[in-house]
């Protein structure tokens, strides 16, 4: 089965996802946690990507970024993913694949779509129920105490009750149509702008229904 399109342009913001190989949990505990976060930090200082909002999860990563170059979303998940993986073998003594394979991407248009994806990145743990509020988990953009300093400002400001917005659940269109951007790749936005977006990056397997084509008589 060939690989779903994947988009790496200069000055896109783009949701990035990966899974543990078999949804197995990545994170064993707390210090992993806070390692993969000292990772991000390291990794931004040597390849900027403007991290905008991640969230870790115990057998996932989200992460919304804003490269300035074409192929900097590539280069910046690989040292970040490889380095965890390097380090975890290191720490628990395993080996093989701790990731699923490649991550998967899609972008984002700089507008309320973007907002929606970083409320949808950062609500990860209360959908999950392992919180009641988005500050109270400690391992993502929005934990209680502020967010880290290497984060970038997004291209669309939020607005000043982002707080309470970020802790309102998205609506039930929202939540589908940020999930079917996230299995297929498909850029997120208004129609005109993923029309042009599909063709301008080459995404249109992104559009087209998955399986094989039925066969006609």
């Amino acid at each position: 089965m060939p690989r779903t399109a994947r988009a790496d342009a200069a000055d896109i913001c783009y949701h990035v996802i990966n899974r543990g190989n078999n949804r197995a949990p990545v994170f064993a505990d707390d210090e992993d946690y806070r390692a993969f976060i000292a990772l991000m930090a390291d990794t931004q200082a040597q390849l900027d990507a403007r991290p905008l909002a991640f969230c870790l999860m115990p057998n996932h990563v989200h992460l919304v970024l804003w490269p300035r170059r074409a192929g900097a979303l590539g280069r910046w998940m690989q040292r970040l993913l490889t380095a965890h993986v390097r380090r975890h073998h290191a720490r628990h003594g395993t080996s093989g694949h701790l990731w699923q394979g490649r991550f998967k991407a899609f972008p984002i248009q700089h507008d309320d779509h973007l907002l929606t994806v970083l409320r949808y990145v950062e609500r990860n743990p209360v959908r999950a129920k392992l919180v009641t509020r988005v500050a109270a988990w400690p391992w993502s953009s929005a934990r209680r105490g502020g967010r880290p300093d290497w984060l970038a400002p997004p291209p669309v400001p939020r607005p000043r009750d982002w707080d309470q917005l970020v802790d309102a659940a998205l609506s039930s269109a929202e939540l589908a149509a940020v999930r079917h951007a996230v299995t297929r790749g498909t850029p997120f936005g208004t129609a005109r702008w993923v029309e042009r977006m599909v063709e301008r990056l080459d995404l249109q397997s992104t559009l087209r229904p998955r399986g094989r084509p039925r066969k006609t008589a």
